[in-house]
């Protein structure tokens, strides 16, 4: 679920924190990835004849088939992913995994009647509810992306958290996911709608952290209370309290433990043995392997081996992968303009000269830009 309603009241109360990007911007950008988010939409969207694809054997392949092309995408961009994946969910997040557990009971129900009616449209609306990311899929794709020489990352708990402290870390540029909870861990910077497919026409929305804190005038602290507040997968919330008055209850008394002071309790009801000090914390000290123990690298596809896994193994159109392959290896081998801005840092600067240095490294880049747009030249910067 992530935290609801955030999207919508940071593009009420804090627009400057948002803007729309094209994917071809983030070349030579590295990228943290939610890889069971990632999974979970392509066992969602992957379907022929509206059921998922399946091997000979009757294995689904929906979300190998997805992870392989929107990888490629993403490789011929550019851009440098690395995939991580959930280790095992906090104990507060058993409440929630319960509730996932009921909805699809009664999906499974709802399934059986449209099937016993021979309702094809309800079939497949119930088919989709049905999804869950297993540790079967979860194998199958780190398989994949070894072979593909793209690197993953096992978290010991959230994924998001993981991903959040790789950004943190400077070991990445931002977390790409859809859940906003990335953001209550910390990271800088989040991407959404990067893995979504072309056919969507969906601008990547990306979103700073450090301006969301600025433009809502909220500590890090605050915030985290903010989105415990809004609702999140680790505990209850208040009922009756939707985003707006979450904002003025957080923006008047600061803090979860003020407020419960003041409220009135007669209409807003509060959950009985309410874990939010527990939710705080898990959000101010996540379980994560400590980034600079991580060493994140891209390698050469093993072409013979990959062929034999998607091909024969799972009896993919051998043309095609051998097409994909040559893709990955040409955004491996090309060489290629960096980044400008990765050439240009700016450290130590005080308040009375911050204006000055910006303008400077500004007139840098440009100056720099032109000079190699008129020489026609390239930095020979491998894309990996």
């Amino acid at each position: 679920m992530g935290i609801k309603g955030l999207s919508k009241l940071l593009g009420d109360f804090a627009p400057s924190c948002m803007k729309e990007n094209e994917i071809k911007n983030y070349f030579g950008r590295k990228v943290a990835i939610d890889a069971s988010m990632s999974i979970y939409q392509f066992l969602i969207a992957v379907r022929q004849d509206g059921s998922q694809l399946m091997s000979e054997d009757g294995e689904t392949t929906s979300h190998i088939m997805g992870m392989f092309y929107r990888t490629i995408r993403m490789l011929e961009n550019g851009i440098k992913p690395v995939y991580v994946f959930d280790g095992k969910p906090p104990e507060m997040k058993s409440g929630e995994l319960e509730k996932r557990k009921e909805k699809r009971d009664e999906a499974q129900k709802e399934l059986e009647k449209a099937t016993e009616a021979g309702d094809s449209e309800n079939i497949e609306k119930f088919n989709r509810r049905l999804v869950k990311v297993t540790k079967q899929h979860n194998e199958d794709c780190k398989e994949l992306l070894k072979l593909m020489g793209v690197p993953y990352v096992e978290a010991p708990c959230e994924a998001e958290a993981q991903c959040a402290a790789l950004v943190k870390a400077s070991k990445v540029y931002a977390v790409g996911t859809e859940d906003m909870d990335a953001l209550t861990f910390g990271s800088t910077v989040l991407l959404r709608h990067l893995t979504f497919s072309e056919a969507r026409k969906m601008p990547i929305k990306e979103i700073h952290y450090n301006r969301i804190l600025d433009e809502l005038k909220l500590s890090r602290d605050e915030f985290i209370d903010l989105c415990i507040l809004l609702g999140c997968d680790y505990c209850e919330s208040i009922k009756g309290i939707g985003p707006k008055r979450a904002i003025e209850l957080i923006k008047q008394h600061r803090t979860i433990d003020t407020i419960l002071k003041h409220i009135d309790t007669k209409k807003h009801t509060i959950p009985e043995d309410w874990m939010y000090k527990e939710a705080r914390r898990l959000f101010q000290e996540p379980e994560v392997t400590d980034p600079t123990e991580i060493d994140l690298k891209w390698t050469d596809p093993d072409e013979d081996k990959l062929i034999e896994y998607m091909c024969t193994q799972k009896n993919f159109s051998e043309d095609r992968i051998k097409n994909g392959i040559k893709k990955i290896s040409k955004a491996r081998s090309g060489t290629t303009q960096g980044r400008l801005d990765g050439f240009f840092t700016v450290t130590g600067i005080t308040s009375s000269t911050k204006k000055r240095k910006v303008i400077k490294q500004e007139f840098l880049i440009n100056f720099t830009a032109g000079l190699f747009e008129s020489l026609n030249s390239t930095l020979f910067l491998n894309l990996y």
